[in-house]
């Protein structure tokens, strides 16, 4: 057992053994392409930092991911969808409490809006076309889904999933969810900054660090050192 393997997260680190023995290096979508901007993305109604709820696997690869986006001051990982009574790792496991593993973006509209943050989602953070799974992850906690805060972000997701279908950005149909945010809960401490944490991980090396690669060589302009993010969440 690797000396930074923490028992409760045995399930993933055997999925990151199983992604190694089929060859499957990255869970970002197929051609590591980036998909065209959103049509629709206004400035938001209310001045300040917003809110972002995202769902797309394995909730280390996407904090990892999204603290590396410039305007992004912090990211948490945890669960939405479900209760506060189940929004606990090993329940969410089980796969029937209603819940995603999720991100909660805190991010700053002046410096990257929300239609951005989606792009980054659709581009190189999950694969959206997966149905109840991404990678080597499979079960309903790993769906894809946008957890909305407000109904002009409703606006924009629902648009831009129309735009990129019609634009038949994918080769398969995408399958990402809608739906208002119900609440969010912080995941356990142990699963916060995982990425910058065990970076030799199995399952973060082949898993994750691709997607955040991704970022920096396929959307340079957004893309933010760990430094700029620990400055950002600062202020």
């Amino acid at each position: 057992m690797p000396r930074n393997l923490r028992l409760p997260l045995l399930p993933r680190f055997v999925a990151a053994v199983l992604a190694l023995a089929i060859g499957a290096c990255s869970a970002t979508p197929a051609g590591q392409a980036v998909v065209p901007p959103p049509e629709l993305d206004p400035a938001p109604a209310r001045a300040g930092d917003q809110v972002a709820v995202l769902a797309g696997g394995c909730f280390w690869g996407m904090q990892a991911v999204f603290e590396h986006v410039k305007g992004v001051r912090h990211v948490w990982a945890g669960y939405a969808g479900g209760s506060a009574e189940t929004a606990h790792y090993f329940r969410v496991a089980e796969g029937d409490t209603g819940h995603a593993e999720s991100v909660k973006i805190v991010y700053d509209p002046t410096q990257v809006s929300y239609g951005t943050l989606l792009q980054v989602f659709f581009s190189v953070a999950h694969d959206p076309t997966e149905l109840n799974r991404q990678g080597p992850d499979r079960g309903t906690q790993y769906r894809s889904e946008i957890f909305t805060t407000m109904p002009q972000q409703r606006e924009v997701a629902q648009a831009y999933i129309r735009q990129l279908g019609a634009a038949r950005a994918f080769d398969a149909p995408i399958v990402t969810k809608v739906e208002p945010l119900p609440a969010f809960y912080v995941a356990e401490g142990y699963h916060q900054d995982y990425y910058r944490t065990h970076a030799d991980d199995p399952y973060i090396v082949y898993n994750d660090a691709p997607k955040v690669a991704a970022l920096r060589t396929l959307m340079p302009r957004l893309y933010q050192t760990e430094t700029s993010y620990a400055d950002a969440g600062s202020h």
